[in-house]
């Protein structure tokens, strides 16, 4: 399906049309027209997080099919990649972070955050989906410092407490943000779990990210 842009339409709408009618070339064509006014990291603050935003607000209002949210995310970070990849030097230098769906298949949450977190200019290990016991061999063996968490299962999140406690008893504390659905419907359940942060949205997850690196030692 192609996108035929209105004159009128703002290039946001315009972009996020393309994204969920799953039009990788619309896109593109959007954002490179807009990048060449705005710059690259206007490009990222001003469209492709917005959107990405706007697109799980929808998801949660079961306005969007999956295939919609999974392809957006998955044509965001072609983007990202192509524009500012991984080894370009306006990406942020910073300790290692890594994003990961504990003990759950639900992986949209995870796709939304990290597409996010790289749009913003950070690089990302994408741990995928593991248990704890694996969890907790990989942060320790890639000196994780910021590790981000989904889940969707409240008995998944309750486990992030497990998480905390073996890493601890390894000598490795870093900072934990988590996100997902037991965590909206408790709000404190987070701190009841040992999580430094807890993100409602893809753009919570950005700024914790930042706010909690800048208070590592």
């Amino acid at each position: 399906m192609t996108i035929t842009s209105s004159i009128s339409a703002q290039p946001l709408d315009e972009f996020l049309e393309a994204l969920l009618a799953i039009d990788r070339f619309a896109a593109r064509q959007i954002l490179s027209t807009y990048g060449q006014r705005a710059g690259t990291v206007n490009l990222f603050e001003q469209m492709i997080v917005p959107a990405l935003e706007q697109i799980g607000a929808q998801w949660e209002q079961g306005a969007l099919s999956l295939a919609q949210v999974y392809m957006s995310g998955h044509i965001c970070e072609e983007i990202v990649d192509a524009i500012l990849p991984p080894a370009q030097i306006q990406r942020i230098s910073h300790p290692p972070i890594a994003i990961a769906v504990l003990e759950d298949y639900h992986l949209l949450g995870k796709r939304m955050v990290y597409a996010s977190l790289r749009a913003s200019g950070y690089e990302i290990r994408d741990f995928g989906q593991v248990t704890v016991e694996a969890l907790v061999a990989q942060v320790i063996q890639e000196r994780i410092a910021v590790l981000l968490i989904s889940v969707l299962m409240l008995p998944s999140a309750l486990r992030i407490k497990e998480l905390r406690q073996q890493l601890e008893r390894a000598g490795h504390r870093p900072k934990i943000i988590v996100g997902g659905a037991p965590f909206r419907f408790d709000e404190i359940l987070w701190q009841e779990i040992g999580a430094d942060a807890m993100g409602k949205t893809a753009i919570d997850a950005v700024t914790h990210v930042g706010r909690l690196l800048k208070e590592l030692p």
